[in-house]
């Protein structure tokens, strides 16, 4: 996007540098690196980073709004909703397309939002490697708000450990081992100093948690959710695991609600410019007659899962629950990133993090994808290179 730093990359770029920055980036936790990491970063200009930290504020403006809770109730489905909901997420996630403007530019338009952590941890570590392989400018950085790796690190601990003892607070996932971003969870163990613990391995005796610590039945007493209740659903052969929808006496991490609270499901509640137009099929009054322009998503699917691109009126009345789904406009992605074998397409995920005791949650970090296929995926960059995950370094206004 700043054509003279990406000239000066792609001039620097060799197979032999980026293969060294990999072995970097795998030996944080061998064989724990699931996902494809990409060949560059994505350098962001100080207006498109304005733009988009501007669309997340009149969207938090939506989410503190006294109302929220009760337009978004109908978003948790009833056989996941857990019980002792907070006041509000402690981690946000803001995913930005890099697409045309029509005149010629670049602006960002929001892809999705999450109440829901992302790879908080693992960035930590990808990103200094990443500025060091890029031989980063002084002027950019990774992180927002003034934040740096020290301040962030502090303040990711201070949320999710705070005054606890790390050994009372776990990170829960189903199979944390086998999941494509493992990686992230051992970082964090590596960082906060909590163990990830398999949902199968949870011991409940009445109202209270417990897993087994080196041998030692030990309470939990705050989760760091990294489970996602509808992918849970998909797994088989769990057996008897503990029921999560009753009520324990722990905290949670963000809590499991807001994943459903904040999602696809609040966009039609947003009006912004770098917001495309999105509505409950199960409202509209009149069906777009460009449905070309308008992409179909379930509210409650998994990575993408059952997303229509090209829609037809067929698809439309085929679907059995309007009132779960929603007709979004299509953006169209740039072709932002130059790179030997065609351009590829970029899409940046805003962390926001909120402290308890802060009005609104706060920009601190970032991670990036980059694509060539149809959709922002490991699916759809098969055999593909310059694609897959990285990190986007702002420059500082």
């Amino acid at each position: 996007m700043i054509k003279d730093i990406r000239e000066q990359f792609n001039a620097a770029f060799t197979k032999e540098k980026y293969d060294a920055y990999m072995q970097k980036i795998e030996a944080l936790h061998p064989g724990s690196l699931d996902f494809r990491n990409a060949e560059t970063p994505v350098f962001i200009p100080a207006d498109f980073t304005a733009k988009m930290l501007g669309a997340c504020e009149d969207i938090i403006d939506v989410l503190v709004d006294a109302r929220f809770n009760k337009m978004t109730e109908r978003g948790i489905p009833e056989n996941v909703k857990v019980p002792g909901e907070t006041a509000h997420p402690e981690f946000l996630v803001f995913d930005f397309g890099i697409c045309e403007d029509g005149n010629g530019g670049y602006e960002p338009q929001l892809i999705e939002m999450q109440g829901f952590p992302t790879l908080f941890a693992f960035q930590v570590f990808h990103s200094a490697l990443t500025a060091e392989y890029a031989n980063l400018p002084a002027d950019f950085s990774a992180y927002l708000n003034g934040y740096d790796k020290d301040s962030y690190t502090s303040l990711l601990k201070e949320i999710i450990v705070g005054d606890m003892n790390p050994e009372n607070v776990i990170l829960l996932e189903i199979f944390p081992e086998k999941q494509k971003t493992r990686i992230d969870f051992y970082c964090t163990e590596q960082l906060l100093g909590i163990k990830m613990v398999c949902l199968t391995k949870l011991i409940a005796e009445g109202n209270k948690l417990f897993y087994m610590n080196n041998g030692i039945k030990t309470p939990v007493k705050r989760i760091y959710n990294r489970l996602i209740f509808d992918d849970l659903q998909k797994q088989e052969g769990l057996g008897q695991v503990v029921d999560l929808t009753k009520p324990y006496d722990v905290e949670w991490v963000p809590h499991p609600n807001w994943f459903y609270r904040i999602s696809k499901f609040t966009l039609p509640f947003i009006n912004n410019q770098y917001v495309p137009q999105t509505y409950f099929l199960n409202e509209l009054k009149q069906m777009p007659t460009d449905l070309e322009n308008y992409v179909l998503k379930p509210l409650f699917s998994f990575a993408g899962m059952g997303v229509v691109i090209d829609v037809t009126l067929a698809d439309l009345e085929a679907v059995k629950d309007p009132e779960n789904w929603i007709l979004q406009k299509k953006v169209k992605y740039a072709d932002v990133i130059k790179t030997p074998d065609g351009p590829a397409k970029a899409e940046i995920r805003l962390f926001f993090f909120w402290k308890k005791g802060w009005d609104r949650p706060k920009a601190v970090h970032n991670l990036a994808r980059l694509s060539k296929g149809k959709m922002i995926g490991t699916r759809y960059n098969k055999d593909k290179e310059w694609v897959g995950g990285s990190v986007a370094f702002f420059e500082k206004g």
